[in-house]
C-alpha cells in the first residue's frame, strides 16, 4: 500500500551508528492527543495534551532513542522551530510546543543518545517524502528481548497509510518491544532460539524467563491525519491506536515497556464517520509495526494532493 504524508506534516530523521531521532513536524500546528501505556515510559509534554488542558495545538512530535537522555533532542527541535518563527506566541515570545517519547537503546558499553543537535538536523532533513527502516529513532531498535539482546531481532521505524472516506490516516511507529511481532498469527520478528522463534508469550506463561530488563524496551509512535477533529477525537485515536499494537505485538504494554502513541490532526478533511476513522487508525498502526520489524524501506511516498496551502507557497 502506498504511503501518504498528509498535507501540513513533514517527517525527518537523523542518526549516528547507534541511535537517532525522528521528528514529525506540523509547523503551523496540529490538534494533538496522547495515550501512554506500559510501566516504563519516557515522555515529555504529554500532560498538556489532556482534553481539559488549555493548549489546543502542538508543533512537533519527537521520537528518539537514548532513553531519558534522548529527550534532549526535543530542545533542538524547539530551537529549529523558534528560528523559523513557528510556535505558541505569548508575551512577545515564541514557544514551540513539542511533545516527545523515547525508547531504550543504550545497548553499548558507552553512552550514546540523540542530542539537541540531532533534533535540529532531523528538522532540517524533514520533508513529505521520507524514508523508513533502520534509521532515525529506529536505528537502535530491537524486538524480542526476553532472553537478552543476543536472541533479539533487529527492528526500526515503520509507517503505513489507510485512507477512508477521503481522510488519510498514517501511522509512524518505532518498535523496540519486549514481545514478538506478528503478522496475523505468524511471528515475523522476536526472540530466537536454536530452532527459530521461541514465542515470548509462551515463555512467560511457563515462567521461562532469563533476562528481563526493566524499562529496556518500548514501542512509540504517532498517528498523523488530515481529519478535522478536536482534542477529544485526537486522544481517542491515540488510544485506539494501541489496539494496533496489541494486534501486532505479543505481549504488549508490559511493565518492561513504556508504550506511547501520539495523534496529530491537521483538520483539513471532514470526518464522515468517526468509527471508520478509528478502524483505519488501528490497521495503519498494525501495518506500520509490521513494516518496522521487517525493515521494509521500499515505500512509494505520495503527496495527498498537489494544491498548495497559502503557507506553503
Amino acid at each position: 500500500m502506498d504511503l501518504i504524508i498528509p498535507k501540513g506534516f513533514e517527517i525527518g530523521h537523523y542518526n549516528d551508528e547507534y541511535t537517532g531521532v525522528s521528528v514529525i513536524l506540523a509547523k503551523n500546528g496540529a490538534v494533538a492527543g496522547c495515550d501512554q501505556r506500559g510501566g516504563a515510559p519516557g515522555t515529555r509534554e504529554t500532560d498538556l495534551l489532556q482534553t481539559e488542558k488549555m493548549m489546543q495545538k502542538i508543533n512537533a512530535v519527537v521520537l528518539a532513542g537514548g532513553s531519558a537522555y534522548g529527550l534532549e533532542a526535543s530542545c533542538g527541535v524547539m530551537e529549529y522551530l523558534k528560528s523559523k518563527g513557528y510556535g505558541y506566541k505569548t508575551a512577545g515570545k515564541i514557544v514551540p510546543i513539542v511533545s516527545s517519547a523515547v525508547i531504550f537503546d543504550l545497548n553499548q558499553k558507552d553512552y550514546h543518545w540523540p542530542t539537541a543537535e540531532y533534533g535540529f538536523k532531523a528538522c532540517e532533513n524533514a520533508s513529505r517524502t521520507p524514508t523508513f527502516g533502520n534509521i532515525g529513532a529506529g536505528r537502535g531498535a530491537t524486538v524480542g528481548k526476553i532472553r537478552g539482546l543476543k536472541c533479539a531481532c533487529k527492528s526500526g521505524i515503520g509507517a503505513a497509510t489507510v485512507k477512508v472516506t477521503g481522510v488519510t490516516v498514517t501511522a509512524i511507529v518505532v518498535v523496540n518491544a519486549l514481545g514478538d511481532v506478528y503478522d496475523g498469527e505468524e511471528i515475523i520478528a522476536g526472540a530466537k532460539g536454536k530452532n527459530g522463534f521461541i514465542n515470548t508469550e509462551k515463555c512467560l506463561a511457563e515462567c521461562d524467563v532469563s533476562r528481563l530488563l526493566f524499562g529496556a524496551n518500548t514501542t512509540i509512535g504517532c498517528v498523523i491525519t488530515d481529519a478535522n477533529i478536536n482534542k477529544i477525537g485526537a486522544n481517542k485515536l491515540a488510544s485506539i491506536a494501541h489496539n494496533g499494537l496489541a494486534r501486532a505485538i505479543r505481549p504488549v504494554h508490559t511493565d518492561y515497556d513504556g508504550d506511547t502513541v501520539f495523534c496529530m490532526a491537521s483538520g483539513k478533511k471532514t470526518v464522515v464517520n468517526f468509527a471508520i476513522l478509528q478502524s483505519a487508525t488501528v490497521e495503519a498502526t498494525r501495518q506500520a509495526i509490521v513494516n518496522a520489524a521487517t525493515l521494509d524501506t521500499e515505500y512509494e511516498v505520495l503527496y495527498d494532493d498537489f494544491e498548495q496551502d497559502e503557507d506553503e507557497e
